[in-house]
């Protein structure tokens, strides 16, 4: 893909020659943007504990059927991302400042869309809800995710906001900074009103992040679209996704993610995440972690980077190691790695109660982070279901 190999230049490109594919709906003016027209209601989060959460209150209207509801097609493996999309600019050499980096590339990111790229590349079905610019880096988004094979039926576009950036430092062992440009960003300003709820109705899974829980009212519109795929029975997959710099502080960032956290079937978390949310406690602490694990809960997963992973559910918890790769890039592994289990997950929900079946996915997961680090960039160096199979293959060959 040439977006993965080319520096970042600022050469002038006409947008008619960048959105000649898109349907005249996301041509034309603001108005056919927003043809969603949903009126939703819901009770915003004020808990700031794990403990406690409200009770949901939706009403509202989907397109749909004559009486407005949506027939729900339960042979569909649908995995809905809701989020962020952005552009990362990673340097081209490791190790050095952002004002010491002599050149970056540009690559598509944003965690959600990272997770329904990963699972499109694996052969699953998946699609994107969230809002960027009215600009030539959005449409360049929305044209990677039809590139790869991912529905973004339910993206937006703003004419007022640009499309979010983030300048990502590498240092030599891989891990990043991030330095982001959102002041706002078109993402932030996503509303109820532009949700496509038949879409999230239809899915299997809806899967969302934190960071859109920031600031309004982009944060309406993710409680809106979370409790109508609750009372859809879709399976609801939370991976917090921890951007302390864009938050206010870092108790308004704890009581953020843990607003929500009681309603998730799945969550996903680091060992950063856990020493965060639980105030400096130990995260290889089994103890530690089960107090993060809600009565609803149905697996809760801890992710150690070349390590591998753990997993907890009521009946069985354990460990599955990693993949030992090198690494040039972090950026998009956990991603990666969510991909990996949901789009199985997706395929068969039964597998969350059988602990070798499960381990199985997580191998399989766990492969899918490991690989990703080895290129720069998220979206770029995500791995396809062959690639996996081929990795895991050789380290029992």
């Amino acid at each position: 893909m040439a977006l993965h190999s080319t520096a970042l230049s600022f050469s002038c490109v006409y947008l008619n020659s960048q959105v000649s594919w898109l349907p005249n709906r996301l041509l034309g003016p603001p108005s056919f943007h927003r043809r969603c027209s949903v009126k939703a209601k819901a009770t915003l989060f004020s808990s700031t504990s794990a403990a406690s959460f409200p009770r949901f209150r939706f009403k509202g209207s989907a397109l749909g059927n004559n009486n407005g509801t949506v027939e729900k097609d339960d042979s569909s493996n649908l995995v809905v991302c809701f989020g962020e999309m952005l552009i990362d600019f990673v340097p081209t050499i490791s190790g050095l400042s952002l004002a010491e980096a002599p050149a970056f590339k540009k690559a598509p990111g944003g965690a959600p869309a990272n997770v329904a790229v990963g699972i499109a590349r694996l052969g699953g079905a998946s699609a994107f809800i969230g809002k960027v610019g009215e600009d030539e880096f959005g449409y360049l988004l929305a044209d990677i995710l039809t590139q790869n094979n991912v529905n973004n039926e339910g993206m937006r576009f703003d004419p007022g906001a640009r499309t979010a950036l983030a300048f990502v430092t590498l240092r030599k062992d891989g891990e990043r900074e991030f330095m982001f440009y959102r002041n706002p960003s078109a993402d932030m300003l996503l509303e109820v009103s532009e949700l496509d709820l038949e879409l999230i109705k239809k899915a299997k899974i809806f899967h969302y992040g934190s960071i859109s829980l920031i600031t309004e009212p982009c944060k309406s519109a993710h409680i809106a679209a979370m409790i109508a795929a609750k009372e859809a029975g879709v399976i609801l997959s939370y991976d917090p996704n921890l951007r302390l710099p864009l938050w206010h502080s870092a108790e308004s960032a704890r009581e953020g993610i843990l607003s929500i956290w009681n309603t998730a079937d799945i969550i996903k978390i680091s060992e950063e995440e856990i020493h965060f949310l639980t105030n400096g406690e130990d995260p290889y602490d089994d103890n530690v972690v089960r107090k993060l694990y809600h009565p609803n809960l149905r697996l809760l997963l801890v992710t150690e980077g070349q390590e591998g992973c753990r997993y907890y559910t009521k009946e069985f918890s354990g460990r599955v190691e990693g993949l030992k790769v090198e690494c040039v890039d972090t950026t998009g592994a956990g991603d990666a790695f969510v991909a990996g289990v949901l789009s199985q997950v997706a395929g068969d929900t039964s597998l969350i109660q059988d602990e070798n079946r499960l381990r199985e996915a997580l191998r399989f997961a766990n492969a899918c982070g490991a690989l990703t680090v080895t290129e720069r960039g998220a979206i770029p160096a995500l791995p396809t279901r062959e690639t996996v199979l081929d990795a895991l293959l050789k380290t029992v060959s």
